[in-house]
């Protein structure tokens, strides 16, 4: 086990790729409670936690695809560095509105929608990066082991975060991630390997691309099945933390103190996840390991909005975070140890669409049903649309794995 996740950080490029990011990591949560946070004192509404995170969540829906099919024609990692600067842009222009007093709650919308629309790009940057640092028998490790990473930051930034805006106010968690995005751009800077081959397209449209990429998983049996329960989770349950600041201040009556003690929960029981399948380091059983995942964050997401104090709500948020990490890590690590090169910009590019792009459709949608219903009877009848979505689905595991769970080197059943 100690083996499996030490042996990734012998790789010069990974070592420098996850010590950089991982502040940034930590920061873009403290910036996340921020916002969300700011949103709910400028407006003390569901529907407009759902309109500030849908302005960040919903441009992914309509540039993952056009993202990924530039990513696989261009260099991934010079992206990646231009996207994190104008995310940088975008921490310190937040920071400096909140400093003049003129952050209105449309300004905050405008700011949102400013790092949505760069996120496309940045993620499917980001998602070609990793692969190329690492040997194709170590992509399971550095995948689970970035995403641990980035779920510990779901603990540290916002119990950070909750200790800054009582002292220092909403700003001081924007300036913090300006600060983490700054020593994340020395460290992109630091990663040297080989740009990416690309094949000349001259004379070929990116719309063409962008039907290849959807052509390649709508015919693989090995991904389609993963997407499709990916999809339903983002859209109905993973919306439930960006109405945490609801379920904090209106179902538990515990401010922010009580919404860092939620959102960290959920950050603890994802890490715990992604550090399990981190140290597993195979394919073999992740299908089961998604299907499995699918049913716990059903019932993890019952049990919480059934809690009638903070103290049971924290505990059943973190069953949410692992539940829901376990399942979508796994998805990843099964799709990127299976493409080829040539489309992992695209096809890792509909992942974040699902995984980032589809919540901001959950969100607006909560919020509205929020305001009329209630947010523990809107996520009730979230988590019984996914339940019957999972009995219709489970037939499909064994066919699902039988593809899903072999790297594309490996001789085996025809994908498609």
């Amino acid at each position: 086990m100690a083996l499996r996740l030490t042996r990734v950080f012998a790789h010069r490029n990974y070592a420098w790729f996850v010590g950089g990011g991982t502040p940034s990591y930590i920061t873009s949560w403290m910036q996340r409670v921020g916002v969300g946070w700011l949103a709910w004192e400028l407006s003390h509404s569901p529907l407009w936690l759902g309109i500030v995170a849908a302005a960040d969540l919903a441009p992914m829906l309509v540039l993952s695809p056009i993202a990924g099919a530039i990513t696989d024609r261009h260099t991934p990692l010079k992206q990646l560095r231009f996207t994190e600067s104008l995310l940088f842009a975008q921490s310190l222009a937040l920071f400096v509105f909140m400093l003049m007093g003129v952050l209105s709650i449309w300004l905050l919308v405008v700011l949102s929608l400013w790092s949505g629309l760069v996120y496309p790009f940045h993620q499917a940057a980001r998602h070609s990066v990793v692969p190329a640092i690492v040997p194709r028998a170590d992509f399971p490790t550095a995948i689970a082991l970035d995403s641990a990473l980035f779920q510990v930051s779901r603990f540290i930034g916002p119990s950070i975060a909750a200790i800054i805006i009582p002292l220092f106010g909403v700003g001081g968690t924007f300036f913090a991630h300006a600060m983490g995005s700054t020593l994340y751009l020395v460290a992109l800077y630091k990663l040297n390997y080989p740009a990416p081959a690309r094949v000349s397209k001259e004379g070929r449209s990116i719309l063409a691309d962008v039907k290849e990429g959807l052509a390649y998983v709508a015919g693989d049996i090995g991904i389609w099945p993963l997407f499709l329960l990916l999809s339903v989770a983002s859209i109905l349950l993973r919306p439930m933390q960006d109405m945490m600041p609801g379920f904090a201040g209106e179902v538990f009556n515990s401010g922010a103190v009580g919404l860092a003690w939620l959102t960290s929960s959920m950050g603890i029981g994802a890490a715990i996840s992604a550090v399990w399948i981190a140290s597993r380091g195979r394919l073999k059983g992740l299908t089961l390991v998604v299907f499995s995942g699918f049913l716990g964050l059903i019932l993890a997401t019952a049990a919480f909005i059934l809690s009638p104090e903070l103290w049971m709500g924290t505990i059943f948020s973190g069953l949410s975070g692992f539940t829901l990490n376990t399942m979508s890590t796994s998805i990843q690590a099964l799709v990127q140890s299976s493409l080829p090169d040539n489309m992992r910009g695209r096809v890792m590019s509909l992942y974040g669409m699902i995984w980032r792009g589809a919540p901001a459709l959950g969100a607006l949608t909560a919020g509205l049903a929020a305001e009329r219903f209630g947010l523990r009877a809107t996520f009730a009848v979230a988590a019984g649309i996914c339940f019957i979505v999972w009995l219709v689905a489970l037939p499909s595991r064994k066919a699902v794995a039988l593809v899903a769970e072999r790297s594309r080197d490996t001789p085996g059943p025809k994908r498609g």
